[in-house]
């Protein structure tokens, strides 16, 4: 069991890097990872949520009951925020429809559980974090696809139904069963979640696998521009997250816990919904992969500045 949680350490502390190095092998030597193919993102997809599950009590649902001013607040800045930003830049960079329509998805998916492990590592709440991504997880299978429509109904056509069945399929039912699992075998799950790290770090890198070595030709083609709008979306989120924090005055935990929950997404599905709504768009699932690898770089960098940001409780705040 030791041996499993340094290895599950190890690939925690340095996922952003692991992360990084497989899109960068994807891209150079695509021929190298061909072997992994594109129909094997939503399973990949289904085992983090899985995993996400199993982590999940129902303490995380009670918070909403509890606190429930600072989940409204968190989801409504998740599903206006993001969306909005994603738009704009699609629209400032004249992205053609196949990358703005995959920019897009990123910007109304909802948060995935890499913004739970950098609302940690910042010293940010958890909790509140955690009770954010669970609702928003919960609200997509209606909310993105109907905002996905919305903003891009004039540009392509989008698969409204397909969106919303394949969001049921491989988020919530996945999660479900973790949870279920979890709820009734708690005592055995938790030997299982010491290996979570290891399992999701597999999971996204094959997913970045995927995408980016199937499509390495056409990503040296727009390779900078989609970096660049994946850049910015990434940053503004975090900056509008904090932004409204401040100005509604939530303390430095629950600022912290805001500005991740917003700035990071839950790429690895907005690359899945890409392949099922989009399916004749295939430069719509590379928006996913680029921002999967890039939130993951700069939630670790962001982690550090934030950690030297004093909590409420501190003695310097007292």
């Amino acid at each position: 069991m030791k041996v499993i949680e340094k290895i599950s350490g190890f690939f925690g502390k340095f996922m952003a890097l692991i992360v990084l190095a497989i899109a960068a092998l994807a891209l150079f030597v695509p021929q190298s990872l061909l072997w992994i193919d594109t129909s094997w993102v939503n399973y990949l997809l289904m085992i983090v949520m899985f995993g996400m599950g199993l982590t999940m009590k129902p303490k995380d649902f009670a918070l909403i009951f509890k606190r429930p001013k600072d989940i409204i607040i968190g989801c409504a800045a998740q599903f206006i925020i993001m969306p909005a930003l994603a738009f704009g830049l699609s629209k400032l960079f004249q992205l053609d429809p196949a990358l703005a329509a995959g920019v897009v998805l990123v910007g109304t998916c909802p948060g995935g559980t890499a913004s739970n492990v950098i609302t940690y590592l910042s010293k940010g709440d958890v909790a509140l974090s955690v009770g954010m991504t669970s609702v928003n997880t919960l609200l997509a299978p209606i909310l993105t696809p109907a905002i996905t429509w919305l903003l891009l109904q004039t540009t392509v056509k989008v698969d409204v139904w397909s969106m919303f069945w394949s969001i049921i399929q491989v988020i919530i039912i996945p999660i479900a069963l973790g949870f279920i699992i979890n709820h009734f075998f708690g005592k055995i799950t938790q030997k299982a979640v010491a290996a979570l790290p290891v399992v999701s770090t597999v999971a996204i890198c094959m997913i970045v696998a995927a995408v980016v070595s199937h499509n390495a030709e056409k990503i040296y083609t727009s390779g900078v521009l989609v970096l660049a709008v994946v850049v910015i979306h990434n940053l503004l989120g975090y900056a509008c997250g904090f932004g409204l924090g401040r100005l509604i005055r939530l303390t430095p935990e629950k600022t912290k816990a805001l500005s991740i929950e917003i700035g990071m997404q839950n790429s690895g599905l907005a690359t899945s919904l890409a392949g099922t709504a989009f399916p004749n768009l295939a430069m719509a699932t590379v928006p996913g992969a680029v921002f999967s690898v890039w939130h993951n770089i700069s939630g670790a960098i962001l982690a550090g500045f934030y950690r030297r940001w004093k909590n409420s409780n501190s003695l310097e705040n007292k």
